[in-house]
């Protein structure tokens, strides 16, 4: 896995990225109103060889990759670039491999010197068209029936016009417009189309650069505006919406990685993932900058403040193809209706989203596994929760080294990569088996290792590595929820150990587990998160009470109460009042985890009932309306995997994290619950029934999808790390 650029690359973007900022301005930008093209940016980007991008080197160009070519369109993004940028380069190349003697104009192309666009739409069919660029364009080359064809554009035919926001757009009527053929037949219809797929994507990167930009600024302006006495970037209802926003600004820059990617691996879903790139990006960034925008309160439609720029050109720059929505109904047919799609090659590509030769290692290892040892038995008693547990599965699959995935080998797990670790919890969700009892039990094992006395690595460690046993969690109370640090169940030194106090809620498993790791106050009277230290509780310990609390999601979780007990000071786990360190041992297990795995079994449950049910006598898979509605949950999956992919590489390969953890969780909870709503929809009133098979699953997952946005730390938790260690807000909570 790969989320890193090499050196030349790198390189190459900073050139573009300097040459932009000196030269596309937003004074820059302002002044090349109302035309909305600078020939002087145009020119000094021909200079810098953009416009050569993708012509091959044969036709004097710089013969570079798709990606190449999507690194230059996020930065024109950033910083706005007046002029048809994404259609030239796509013109270009075009011309270059079906101009045949057309060199001469290609050379003018290249230089800056002539302006070529594309015209996106069939003239044929539709004659008279709107083409980014025609204000300024000299040449349009377009597709005419079964010809492409070269368009020259006489300056009478380019009438300036008003527009949204002030871009060399025209409307140009090309019936009676002097044509050069430039080839014919089924190979130049290909050639052609493929380079309207990779228009998508440069429009698409386009809106990504843009969309991070506007966050910046929206992020630098609640950073110093005040009101009521605090920076507006405090108050949740500026941060949050704007954490939100950069996921799915990230999201949207990884689904064009995603369909370069694709198209270079020749995956079977790289034209679907094409259209969804450029669907999600247009909503993205419209979100986007409408919310930047609305950050800046009414300052922001001012035209001293620069947002509205922003805000004006994310719409201007994807709607000449058209709806917007056509674009996801398009990944619809692409995906379930078998529409096929030329696309353009896609050069060298560092980008790389698999998991290596050991997650497809142990992967296979834990099907193997299973079909040994699992019976259909045992599978009827499988559960998302706690309730799953398998006192005897658990001991096998310790046994086996499958247990801990990834614990580190010198504590006696498997010591799996992150990447592999990934794969292997796929592959147990693959099995529908999933086992949070093991997840808490490896957490406390490492926690032991790391900070238990002698005699809890003796008498505890190993059982909870033999399977014998599992653990749960005790960091929850009645009053504080997602604030462990608020925790007021007291610990108090007691002769040799310590006497314990209070409660604890959702300590899920309790009823299960042998041991309980438990998050206790041990002084009152210093910071909150400093008078903290952990234990390890028996809780067949004297004392403890253990209460069903049953949830709708079909699990059970408990509350647990402490009255007067004992535990030895040997069951303590790190230093007095150091509980925050203690726990921190537990981070290095975590990698981004989010809930992609679910909502990939929840995608392929509404796909199988969809097949299933009946709509105006076809399958519902085959109605237009479903494929769209299967393609938006696509997309959100596939966001959601990026995002964890991201969060994990940058762990594994220690780079820079800017609450990508976070971001994968809040991200992929949020849309997992959203998508389970919409499946449930599409697929009712069956979806209503718990009938065996994909209904009974769509209905699981939208009860299971409900405390996603809780578990493991509230939405609202990580929308706050995201807005402060991601965008730099400040500090959003007391």
């Amino acid at each position: 896995m790969n989320f890193d650029l090499p050196e030349d690359q790198e390189m190459m973007r900073d050139m573009f990225a300097r040459f932009l900022d000196a030269n596309s301005s937003t004074a820059r930008v302002r002044a090349a109103e109302p035309s909305g093209f600078d020939p002087a940016l145009w020119k000094g980007l021909a200079e810098q060889g953009a416009l050569s991008i993708r012509v091959p080197e044969a036709a004097g160009g710089l013969g570079l990759g798709l990606i190449d070519a999507v690194l230059l369109m996020e930065e024109a993004g950033r910083t706005l670039a007046s002029g048809p940028l994404a259609e030239a380069l796509v013109a270009a190349r075009l011309l270059a491999q079906l101009g045949g003697d057309q060199s001469g104009l290609l050379d003018q192309v290249l230089a800056g010197e002539t302006v070529l666009t594309l015209a996106l739409h069939d003239l044929a069919v539709q004659p008279r068209q709107w083409v980014a660029g025609g204000l300024v364009a000299d040449q349009v080359i377009a597709r005419k029936g079964q010809d492409v064809v070269l368009v020259a554009v006489p300056a009478a035919a380019r009438v300036a016009e008003e527009n949204l926001a002030s871009t060399p757009l025209a409307e140009i009527d090309f019936a009676a417009l002097p044509q050069t053929v430039l080839a014919s037949g089924d190979n130049a219809l290909a050639t052609f189309a493929a380079g309207v797929e990779e228009w998508k994507l440069l429009i698409s990167a386009a809106l990504a650069g843009l969309g991070r930009e506007a966050l910046k600024l929206a992020a630098a302006y609640a950073s110093e505006r005040k009101q009521f006495g605090q920076f507006i970037g405090q108050f949740q209802a500026i941060s949050h919406p704007l954490a939100d926003l950069a996921c799915e600004v990230d999201g949207g820059k990884f689904l064009v990685w995603k369909a370069i990617r694709d198209i270079a691996d020749g995956a079977p879903e790289a034209a679907a993932a094409v259209s969804i790139a450029i669907w999600w990006n247009n909503q993205a960034a419209a979100r986007t900058v409408a919310q930047a925008l609305h950050t800046f309160g009414g300052y922001g439609l001012t035209t001293e403040y620069d947002i509205f720029l922003f805000n004006l050109r994310a719409k201007a720059w994807p709607l000449v193809l058209g709806d917007p929505q056509r674009l996801l109904d398009e990944a619809g047919r692409r995906l379930y209706a078998g529409e096929t799609a030329a696309l353009p090659e896609a050069g060298e590509s560092p980008i790389e989203f698999d998991l290596g030769e050991d997650a497809r290692t142990i992967t296979d290892e834990i099907n193997a596994f299973f079909a040994a040892n699992v019976t259909p038995e045992m599978r009827d008693t499988f559960h998302y929760s706690w309730e799953g547990y398998n006192p005897e599965l658990n001991k096998k699959l310790a046994a086996a080294n499958l247990l801990y995935l990834g614990l580190p080998k010198d504590v006696g797990g498997r010591g799996l990569s992150p990447y592999a670790k990934i794969a292997g919890m796929d592959a147990f969700e693959a099995q529908g088996y999933n086992n949070p009892a093991a997840g808490v039990s490896q957490m406390v094992a490492l926690i032991i290792n790391r900070f238990g006395t002698e005699e809890l690595k003796k008498d505890v460690l190993p059982q909870i590595m033999a399977g014998e046993v599992i653990c749960s969690l005790g960091y929850s109370e009645p009053a504080s929820g997602s604030d462990v640090f608020a925790a007021q169940c007291r610990a108090t030194p007691d002769g040799n150990g310590w006497r314990i106090d209070g409660t604890k809620m959702f300590t899920s498993g309790a009823n299960l587990a042998s041991y309980v790791l438990l998050l206790a106050r041990t002084n009152p009277e210093v910071a909150k998160h400093k008078g903290l230290t952990m234990f390890i509780v028996p809780l067949k310990t004297q004392g403890v009470t253990v209460q069903p609390v049953y949830t709708f999601q079909d699990e059970r979780t408990n509350i647990t109460f402490y009255d007067g007990v004992h535990v030895p000071d040997s069951y303590r786990l790190g230093e007095v009042d150091g509980g925050v360190r203690t726990m921190s041992a537990s981070l290095e297990l975590e990698h981004g985890g989010g809930f992609a795995k679910y909502q990939r079994a929840m995608l392929d449950a509404g796909e199988k009932l969809c097949r299933e049910i009946t709509w105006r006598g076809k399958p519902l898979i085959e109605d237009a309306a479903a494929q769209a509605r299967l393609a938006r949950t696509t997309a959100n999956l596939w966001v959601s995997e990026l995002l964890t992919y991201r969060a994990t590489w940058v762990i594994a390969e220690k780079k820079t994290n800017l609450a990508y953890g976070p971001m994968a969780k809040m991200f992929s909870s949020e849309k997992f619950l959203s998508d389970a709503r919409d499946l449930l929809d599409l697929t009712a009133p069956y979806s209503l029934s718990k009938r065996k098979g994909p209904a009974a699953e769509i209905n699981m997952f939208y009860r299971h999808a409900q405390g996603s946005t809780i578990y493991g730390g509230t939405s609202e938790v990580h929308r706050s790390m995201i807005a402060e260690r991601g965008l730099g807000l400040p500090r959003t909570r007391a």
